[in-house]
């Protein structure tokens, strides 16, 4: 079993401004050699999913171990190709015309969500004069994420084909088609990827043999310390032995898996039945999944309530009442001015964040371990809420 990333110095962080976004340097090389072991190992090539992580002052560093980068709209393929320098890929659940002419100058394959689609814009891919290899997203109808929201198999799913929906289409569809493409975990092991494989290989595997490339999506987290990278490797490497075809992950949250923490202080404490400390940050604003998922960040220093002397909840900065991240115990009670430091907070905060409220949007930055240095790469301020209107 691996060790998880160490966490960040607090003394480091200490003139930070908040808030902040702060990634490791150290922990994101460690997560990148495992996924560079994986590519090496298997045969297959991982991706980076934007959606997940798209610190693009970041790319020169992870372009170095990993294929290339998934995007989800032209915004995201636009900056893969710009910045990152490598294969890019991109699937949405649907595409206007707009949207074609743009990505597929930018992309080297596109994923469609639906045979429709495919064919009402083959041709002009085709006309494009750009080698674009494409594919299809389908659905093996194999549940493993327990978070309905999350679920991309969940019963009456918009994301992907059905096998009998694909059979239905005929054989038009396999014209110019090159790849399949199937997305059905989400913070999940190899278990579970295990599962929805053969399941997928028992409703599409028939067509595999036609094809030069399957996707295995994302939701794959590698480098969580009891993730199976063994069978990882072997379930890979069988795939691409048994069926001559090139294999695809595309993670996101792997790549930035507990690389970083959002900083944050305490500005004021109030009481109303249990204390509450209102912070210059906000779960509804700049770490949305506390309330999506929901989950509960971890803190650094802190425990579950009532395991420490000082229970206490904290509040975000926002007038959402909701805007609450959870009850936290600490060694001692909370004053204005302390710092509270949220754990693995680089994937899915970034790229997920608001400005509600016209709250400040945390800033970003880097800390290395090995020199002790943070450097911040982004402050946002004013500008940067009035452009996102009119």
């Amino acid at each position: 079993m691996r060790e998880a990333a160490p966490d960040i110095d607090p003394q480091a962080l200490a003139q930070v401004e908040t808030p902040a976004y702060v990634v490791d340097l150290q922990a994101l090389d460690r997560n990148l050699a495992i996924l560079g072991d994986v590519q090496t190992r298997s045969g297959g090539r991982i991706l980076l999913a934007l959606k997940g992580f798209a610190m693009w002052r970041l790319f020169p560093r992870i372009s170095r171990v990993l294929s290339g980068v998934t995007a989800s709209s032209p915004a995201e393929a636009r900056l893969g190709r710009e910045e990152f320098g490598k294969e890019v890929h991109a699937y949405a659940p649907a595409y206007s015309q707009a949207d074609i002419d743009e990505i597929i100058t930018l992309v080297d394959h596109l994923v469609f969500n639906s045979p429709g689609q495919y064919l009402r814009f083959r041709d002009r891919i085709a006309e494009s004069g750009r080698r674009v290899s494409c594919g299809l997203r389908v659905n093996p109808e194999h549940s493993e994420v327990h978070v309905p929201i999350y679920d991309p198999c969940a019963p009456g799913s918009r994301l992907g084909t059905t096998a009998a929906r694909l059979a239905a289409a005929g054989p038009e569809v396999w014209e110019g088609l090159e790849g399949l493409h199937f997305h059905a975990l989400c913070e999940l092991g190899c278990d579970a990827l295990e599962r929805t494989l053969a399941a997928f290989e028992a409703r599409f595997g028939r067509y595999v043999e036609r094809l030069k490339w399957v996707n295995f999506g994302g939701g794959h987290l590698i480098t969580h310390p009891d993730y199976d990278v063994e069978r990882l490797v072997e379930l890979v490497a069988d795939f691409r032995r048994r069926y001559g075809v090139e294999v695809y992950l595309e993670p996101g949250e792997a790549v930035a898996l507990n690389a970083g923490v959002l900083v944050s202080s305490v500005l004021d404490v109030i009481h109303n039945g249990t204390d509450t400390a209102i912070l210059d940050t906000s779960a509804t604003a700049h770490m949305p999944d506390v309330l999506e998922m929901p989950y509960r960040p971890q803190i650094i220093g802190s425990g579950p309530a009532g395991e420490k002397a000082y229970t206490v909840r904290l509040g975000g900065l926002t007038c959402l009442a909701g805007d609450v991240i959870g009850d936290y115990s600490f060694d001692a009670p909370l004053q204005v001015g302390d710092r509270v430091i949220f754990k693995d907070m680089a994937h899915y905060t970034m790229v997920k964040n608001t400005a509600f409220n016209g709250v400040r949007l945390p800033s970003i930055a880097t800390y290395d371990p090995r020199t002790g240095t943070v450097e911040v790469l982004r402050r946002f301020g004013y500008e940067d809420y009035k452009r996102r209107l009119s």
